[in-house]
């Protein structure tokens, strides 16, 4: 989307104006004084003299589960079993936050790795290694790591010699790694300060890594300054000549940046705590539903971590999460996550002092834009391996941004420039936040978490307990801004304008009335407490529980009274029928419900589809002016639909073919309505439109060299790829709908999300019949190949004697193609479609190891 020029200033004239328009020590500083965040005796955190011992059971389908009798020693366990099942992953993930892509892999991400030749010369490394240096990441790693809690540093110090440990036994010959990685030079030891930059650039995800691009060209000339250069003792004439193609690429590059999309991946997921009045037994039950990419940093990975007396959590964590449970349960409460529509940065337009694009203007004070001079080692291939070196733009706030010359609507010229500030920043939060979940035994203790941390980078929270509690909260790390520049974002036209056309908050630089030093508080963060239900499917705080909406909080936590997504009114609906007929959920049925496939698509429209159908017969349908189509055995291959997405499921490609034609806006004739937002909008049109999309979806279901009526699971797969890249040749069917249907559980092709280099194989697009273009759904001629959706999925009912959980990792533990559980959990879902028990107690635990390791290791002192 190309958007107009912005400019935007406020004077201290308008600002003394303001000062009635909100109270600034309400929302600019947090009222919660953070307690020492180390945990107080007996627990031990450093593993006594220096010595790291952990236990490593595995159970069915590869589960570890960790014990230590200290909190670095658990990080131990974690970092070495964690190795073992993604080493490729992790170790990419470092390479990435050190800014050394272009030092292992070449300027290029896009790579053949059979050949070791770029398959799109996209300079895609060279964009990253850069960006990251100008958000300092690394550099911060390094200075702030004391400031981390004992309790992070002890999980961070032994994930790391956990990692390294295993690196030892792989060379020794005592384990197996991974094949595409094991042995490559970019597999090498970490530290501590590794793990906390990785950490570091997780948590920028939902922000400034967005805006890579932007940060690599921002620079304040009018011409190509922004290219990198060789530096070092006389460079060869093929050095010269390669940096000059790769400038050339550069240059050839800015043609395609686009405004930055601040949730590129569609990251997004289900969750639900159930409350007392909600369930049969009177206890709390909590849904897990995560969707993410099945591929890549952001894979969830299962584990079950104990310290005897003091910590024993079970559930699922992002690759690279030392030690902690991200979405899981103890034995007294459970909670999950969603993908929150709250905003975690601030873009300010700077204006720049007169005559000076090197300063700008804060509180009628000039500032000064800071220019550093930074080195990244580039693999030329033959050229040899070379110093590149840019000059980089920051201010103590953020990098500078910048859109290439032309492109609207961030430039950098004589009267202005833009600057990012991400609160997530070198966000030291995280693990305490998440430990303190961990061992929280009650609702209090939870909540307090939440008071003490502000470490949920980017979720949504909800909660049940034993009790029947359920809790939710947004208190991810959103700006902490004034009242004055929260009323500003809601009234001021010229903000408002500028948000609508960004899809971001822009606010102007030159005042510190939008200033912010930290993330908003909790006392003003969205919560709410029912005794029914807490849910959410990646629409705002507002639609928690529509019964008790919530409102008046700031807009960066998203819109309030907007209409719901087909997902969202789905999740709704089965939250009202799913329960059987006295509308209480046992575990049974709340499994059932996330499985069922349904889809809110089939119970808004298709009936009156259908007799829309039944009138058209045979008539062909007019799709274009050349084009139209015979819709009658579309027709009946809807009449033969079970309404799901199953495997089994007739006539399930047309269907989501179907859905990715339908526009809400235009095919449906009442609008939305804040007061029914579960229901609206709703009523198909009768002008014909909903018919030529279901032509549309004929014509290029059989473009791709399938039925009308095949059946879904012959169409819609999962291919792992082999370590070289190529295809396993082995497609499990796969059960599940899509996002745009109004689904549940919902999968899709998309690979966006997943930007490690770890090679995937792809087939090529189907073209729309009509645009031409590829098909929105990623229908090739192979079918859908599924690739994000429904990952660690968890269903936990508190019971008498304690949580009963079932659950599965779609995708399977292991990323490693050697590994027993490369694929076992997928054969399960593809075959079954069905959760597995999630083995907690020790009896269980006990009766089904399959192997165990017992780590220890004298740590160098």
């Amino acid at each position: 989307m190309e958007l107009n020029k912005i400019m935007l200033t406020v004077g201290l004239a308008s600002t003394v104006f303001l000062a009635g328009c909100g109270n600034d020590s309400d929302y600019s500083k947090k009222p919660t004084v953070k307690p020492t965040p180390e945990v107080t005796p007996p627990l031990q955190v450093f593993a006594p003299d220096g010595l790291l011992k952990a236990q490593i059971r595995r159970t069915t389908f590869g589960v570890p589960h960790i014990r230590a009798d200290n909190l670095e020693s658990l990080g131990f366990g974690s970092g070495y079993a964690q190795a073992q099942d993604n080493l490729c992953v992790l170790a990419d993930g470092f390479i990435k936050a050190n800014s050394e892509r272009s030092m292992y892999f070449g300027p290029h991400a896009s790579i053949d790795f059979t050949t070791g030749l770029p398959t799109t010369e996209d300079n895609g490394n060279l964009v990253s290694d850069f960006a990251y240096k100008a958000m300092k990441i690394r550099a911060m790693a390094e200075a702030q790591y004391p400031q981390f809690s004992y309790n992070s540093r002890a999980l961070m110090d032994g994930f790391s010699a956990g990692y390294n440990r295993f690196l030892t036994d792989i060379e020794a010959g005592e384990q197996t790694g991974d094949p595409f990685c094991s042995g490559q030079p970019w597999v090498k030891p970490i530290d501590g300060v590794d793990v906390a930059n990785y950490l570091f650039s997780i948590a920028l995800l939902p922000g400034a890594a967005n805006f890579l691009d932007l940060i690599f060209y921002a620079n304040p000339g009018d011409g190509e300054e922004y290219l990198p250069r060789i530096v070092g003792p006389a460079p060869s004439s093929a050095q010269i000549a390669y940096i000059k193609d790769l400038n050339n690429k550069l240059i050839a590059r800015t043609n395609t940046i686009t405004t930055p999309n601040t949730n590129p991946g569609d990251l997004g997921s289900n969750g639900w705590g159930l409350g007392k009045d909600k369930t049969e037994n009177g206890r709390g039950m909590v849904l897990g539903n995560p969707h993410f990419p099945h591929t890549g940093n952001l894979r969830f990975w299962q584990s079950h971590l104990t310290i005897p007396g003091h910590l024993d959590v079970m559930g699922g964590s992002l690759v690279g999460m030392p030690g902690t449970i991200n979405i899981g349960f103890n034995k007294d409460l459970a909670w999950t996550h969603t993908f929150s529509t709250a905003e975690h940065f601030v873009m300010y337009n700077l204006e720049l002092v007169s005559g000076d694009r090197m300063q700008y203007m804060y509180d009628e004070t000039p500032m000064p834009i800071t220019k550093e001079t930074v080195q990244i080692l580039v693999n030329g291939g033959p050229a040899g391996m070379l110093i590149a070196e840019k000059d980089i733009y920051t201010t103590p706030k953020g990098p500078m941004i910048e859109a290439p010359v032309g492109l609207a609507p961030f430039p950098w010229d004589d009267g202005q420039a833009f600057m990012l500030q991400d609160a997530n920043m070198a966000n030291k939060d995280s693990i305490d936040h998440w430990f303190a979940m961990n061992t929280a035994s009650n609702k209090d203790e939870f909540q307090q978490a939440f008071k003490n941390y502000d470490g949920m980078i980017f979720n949504n929270t909800m909660y049940a307990d034993k009790e029947g509690n359920t809790f939710y909260i947004d208190d991810s790390t959103v700006p902490g801004l004034s009242g004055i520049a929260i009323h500003l974002l809601k009234t001021h036209p010229g903000i408002i304008a500028a948000r609508e056309q960004a899809g971001f908050t822009i606010l102007p630089g030159n005042t510190s009335v939008f200033s912010f030093d930290g993330p908003m508080p909790y006392e003003f963060a969205p919560k709410l407490e029912r005794s029914d239900f807490v849910q959410n499917s990646n629409n705002s705080f507002w639609s928690t529980n529509l019964a008790e909406p919530l409102e008046n909080y700031s807009p960066m936590y998203g819109a309030e009274r907007g209409q719901l997504s087909l997902r969202t009114r789905m999740g709704l609906k089965l939250m009202e029928d799913a329960a059987g007929d006295d509308g209480k959920f046992n575990i049974e049925e709340l499994e059932a419900a996330v499985l069922s496939n349904r889809i809110y698509l089939n119970e808004l429209v298709f009936t009156d589809l259908i007799a829309q159908c039944e009138a058209q017969a045979d008539t062909p349908v007019i799709v274009t002016d050349t084009i139209s189509k015979d819709i009658s055995a579309a027709c009946d291959a809807l009449k033969d639909w079970n309404g799901k997405q199953d495997n089994t499921s007739i006539g399930g490609a047309l269907v989501r073919e179907f859905a990715h034609q339908f526009d809400q806006s235009s095919m449906l004739t009442v609008p939305f309505d804040a007061m029914k937002a579960a229901t609206t909008p709703n009523s198909l049109v009768a002008d014909g439109s909903a018919l030529q999309a279901l032509a549309r979806a004929a014509l290029n279901v059989e473009a791709a060299g399938f039925d009308v009526d095949a059946q879904l699971g012959s169409v819609q797969f999962v291919e792992k790829s082999l370590p070289d890249g190529t295809a396993s040749g082995t497609k499990l069917p796969w059960p599940g709908s899509h996002n745009a249907e109004g689904g549940f559980n919902v999968f899709s092709t998309s690979l966006s999300g997943d930007d490690t280099l770890i090679p995937q194989h792809k087939y090529s697009p189907v073209m729309d019949a009509v645009s031409g273009t590829p098909l929105a759904s990623g229908l090739t001629a192979e079918g859908y190949q599924i690739r994000y959706g429904s990952s660690w999925m968890m269903a936990v009912s508190f019971t008498d004697q304690g949580p009963v959980a079932k659950g599965i990792l779609t995708y399977s533990e292991s990323n490693n193609a050697l590994s027993p559980s490369f694929v076992d959990q997928s054969v399960l879902y593809s075959t079954n479609k069905q959760f597995r028990p999630l083995l907690f107690t020790e009896d269980e635990i006990a009766a089904a190891v399959e192997s165990t390791i017992e780590l220890s290791m004298q740590k160098e002192q």
